[in-house]
């Protein structure tokens, strides 16, 4: 039975990674950014360590609240909707997602809100899950499956939506937003996945990719 997440010893991993991978995709001439979904801060605090900014997050579960709040400058133990009206207006340059916009019933309200009050030139930088994913393929095509799951991925059970590299790109830019920049992480081992790609004639080349990195700006007013 699947159950719904109310600590943050529910779901460890969602509060404590770093995520390295995510970290060249900051701007660095970013000066005040948000993390929405910033669990204990370990990626905002990696993210001061190379860049001279102000670190702001969002983080509803009490405990990695408190925790991100000894690493960050300013943290709101808060969901997003609430936290929204005490955000500053163009006053953030760049705004995090790391792996959360997924878990929204909906992120085009997410992301068209935060596209009202930040400034031109300011950017979105978001992980995205693939559901095109060879792993979650497999267990669909192959095993004819979609069982979702306590120990997160793909399916994972907290996962409201669920995204192509096409759809990824749709919803920015229907939420006002340039995509910059857009590019597979986490793949799969080439040595694994070479012989998938040549046999498919490289038709699912994304799905080599666990998530998609995404750099999006804000280029015009609405």
């Amino acid at each position: 039975m699947l159950k719904k997440v109310k600590s943050q010893g529910d779901y460890k991993n969602y509060f404590t990674s770093s995520r390295p991978e995510m970290l060249k995709f900051i701007p660095h001439n970013s000066r005040r950014i948000l993390e929405v979904g910033c669990g204990e801060g370990n990626f905002g605090l990696s993210v001061k360590g190379k860049i001279n900014c102000e670190y702001w997050g969002i983080e509803p579960f009490k405990d990695a609240a408190q925790t991100a709040k000894t690493k960050l400058d300013f943290v709101l133990n808060s969901n997003f909707d609430d936290a929204y009206d005490k955000l500053e207006r163009n006053f953030f340059d760049c705004v995090v997602f790391n792996d959360v916009l997924e878990h929204f019933a909906n992120p085009f309200d997410t992301l068209s809100k935060l596209f009202d009050i930040m400034p031109v030139g300011s950017s979105i930088i978001a992980s995205i899950p693939n559901v095109r994913y060879a792993g979650n393929l497999y267990e669909l095509l192959i095993k004819r499956d979609w069982e979702y799951k306590h120990e997160g991925g793909i399916l994972d059970f907290t996962h409201l939506r669920f995204f192509t590299k096409k759809s990824t790109v749709r919803m920015f830019n229907q939420s006002g937003y340039e995509i910059i920049q857009i590019v597979g992480i986490n793949p799969i081992s080439i040595k694994k996945f070479l012989p998938i790609n040549i046999i498919t004639l490289g038709m699912f080349s994304d799905s080599r990719y666990l998530q998609f990195a995404v750099v999006a700006k804000k280029t015009i007013e609405r």
